[in-house]
């Protein structure tokens, strides 16, 4: 079944499989793009997040270094040691805190307890350390005398702290006198500073299941949960982010909670939403343009096609000289030196073909002739030797010169028609009636249907006219009398009748004879086919329809009933 596709021109499927396919090709290439862009984009973000852990872990470093020099020095110097071995509260807080008010960074914390833990003394501001007893120091006190660091989670509160001890000397040998414990409580003023430091980045503290410090304004609601990798994609308040989770420990390095970092997406959204709202513009002026390059470039390669196309519709007008002028050396020049060939072949082989069919229907034509003229020939002999050989009347001789003058006429026109064929004239068809038809073919058969006993009667109408060639025509009705004539040597009656149709005429000769000889009914218009006549070559049937076929028309014989045969001629109007 053919579809809407396959009417239209070659021209418009090129461009819409182009345009089908230019469409998919930058589709496909935009979607590469983008998902290359968010790609780059994403691990940009991964490098950023993992640059700000790099930055958080240098400057937390940095941090705890500070204070474990800051307290390293303070427990070397001998007026704290003097102090300290006091156990005085007042002393021990004075001392050390007119030192630390020059050495220590203002946001820190300095606490000084006894070897159990037990708090001596606080320097610091409101967010220092509130406890009066410190559980870490007597765990912390195997790492001594080095100092130990860590985060500790105390009062509900999460502190970053560096231990330091002090010894004293004694007869037994150095004595644990105090512990100095400093350090930084997080809380979201950390990771807001920290959040500034590092370029952006978000920071959420977190320790027993709670937010101890975020710069996210719902951190306390959407707590991020470590999935284990170093990498992760969250969802919080709505917003994508890249985490990068590590632990929080203590002096013991056992875990007190976790450190998230994260990135948000919303830069490589913005950038990939700016890239698709660029790029669909971009699209449509590229896949325009391809569709305009296509439409030009495919119409200058379908010029030659189409150029093509109206030659093979000259050939098929019978225009056989037409040409088609190669312009390029590829398959559709080739194509164009093929198709000059095979116009070249067939104008030869129409001009061999009518040489032939001249020649051949001269042939037809001269056995045809030779057939005719057997029958003006015979009436001309006939009449001669009657006049040379009997004694008649001067009706008689009048009768007999009036035959032999028909007869010699008669052959005259034969032979004229095939003088004509032979110089390449044909007669054209000219208005006839068809009853003067009938009744010339007639005439020239009157004496041998006298002899026979045979009649003949027309019953077609007067006004019957039809396009013919007469003198042809006048031989099939000739043939077909004298066929019926011949087959009727005891007499009987030949009967013309004419039926009109639509857009013919139907002339129908049927006569009482014995009828068609079933050894050649089925072969009876074949050249060479006879039965039961005395001098018939099996031309005239043969001669006849051909004949009628080239006046657009046919003839066939019909079964009777009845003893006798009917032959049926059907001629367009």
């Amino acid at each position: 079944m053919k579809g809407p596709f396959t009417r239209l021109s070659l021209l418009w499927k090129i461009m819409l499989s182009t345009s089908i396919a230019v469409t998919l090709l930058f589709a496909i290439t935009g979607w590469l793009v983008q998902d290359q862009f968010a790609r780059i984009a994403s691990l940009s973000v991964e490098e950023e997040v993992r640059q700000s852990f790099e930055a958080y872990r240098s400057l937390w470093k940095a941090r705890a270094n500070q204070l474990a020099s800051v307290c390293s020095v303070m427990s070397r110097m001998s007026d704290v040691r003097a102090a300290f071995g006091t156990a005085d509260q007042a002393t021990i807080r004075d001392t050390a805190g007119e030192i630390w008010s020059k050495v220590s960074d203002h946001d820190a914390f300095f606490v000084v307890t006894d070897p159990r833990g037990t708090v001596l003394a606080r320097l610091g501001g409101s967010t220092g350390f509130k406890g009066v007893h410190i559980a870490v120091v007597p765990t912390a006190a195997s790492r001594f005398p080095e100092q130990a660091s860590g985060f500790l989670l105390e009062g509900g509160q999460l502190f970053q702290i560096v231990l330091t001890p002090v010894y004293v000397d004694s007869s037994s040998g150095a004595g644990l006198l105090n512990v100095l414990v400093a350090g930084y409580m997080v809380d979201s003023t950390l990771a807001t500073k920290l959040k500034e430091s590092t370029g952006g980045s978000e920071f959420v503290f977190v320790s027993g299941g709670q937010v101890m410090g975020s710069t996210l304004p719902a951190a306390n609601v959407d707590v991020p949960k470590d999935n284990g990798e170093e990498m992760s994609h969250v969802t919080l308040g709505g917003a994508n982010f890249l985490q990068f989770s590590t632990p929080l420990v203590d002096e013991q390095s056992r875990p007190v909670g976790e450190l998230h970092i994260l990135r948000s997406f919303a830069t490589v959204d913005r950038r990939v939403s700016t890239l698709r709202q660029r790029m669909v513009p971009v699209w449509l002026i590229a896949v325009l343009a391809g569709l305009a390059l296509t439409y030009w470039l495919a119409k200058r390669i379908l010029q030659p096609v189409k150029a093509l196309d109206a030659a093979a519709a000259e050939i098929g007008r019978r225009n056989y000289g037409v040409r088609v002028q190669p312009r390029t050396d590829d398959e559709l020049g080739r194509l164009s030196k093929t198709f000059n060939s095979m116009a070249e072949s067939i104008q030869t082989a129409r001009e061999d073909l009518i040489r032939q069919e001249r020649i051949s229907t001269i042939g037809r034509l001269s056995t045809s002739i030779v057939h005719d003229l057997r029958n003006p020939l015979a009436a001309i002999y006939g009449g001669a030797e009657m006049l040379v050989d009997s004694d008649l009347s001067p009706d008689q001789v009048k009768r007999l010169a009036q035959n032999i003058y028909r007869s010699s006429r008669h052959v005259q026109e034969l032979l004229s028609e095939l003088s004509d064929v032979t110089r390449g004239r044909t007669q054209a068809p000219e208005p006839c009636n068809l009853t003067e038809i009938v009744a010339a073919a007639s005439e020239m058969l009157a004496s041998q249907a006298r002899k026979s006993g045979v009649e003949i009667r027309c019953e077609i109408r007067s006004d019957v006219e039809l396009p013919l060639e007469r003198s042809r025509m006048e031989r099939v009705f000739e043939n077909l009398f004298n066929n019926a004539i011949e087959a009727m040597p005891g007499g009987g009656v030949i009967r013309v009748s004419s039926s009109s149709g639509e857009g013919d005429v139907t002339i129908a000769v049927e006569d009482t004879g014995p009828g068609i000889d079933k050894s050649i009914a089925s072969r009876l218009f074949e050249p060479f086919v006879t039965a039961g006549k005395k001098n018939g070559i099996g031309l005239g049937l043969a001669l006849s329809r051909k004949t009628v076929v080239d006046h657009g028309g046919d003839m066939w014989a019909e079964a009777k009933t009845s003893p006798g045969a009917r032959f049926v001629v059907r001629l367009p109007k």
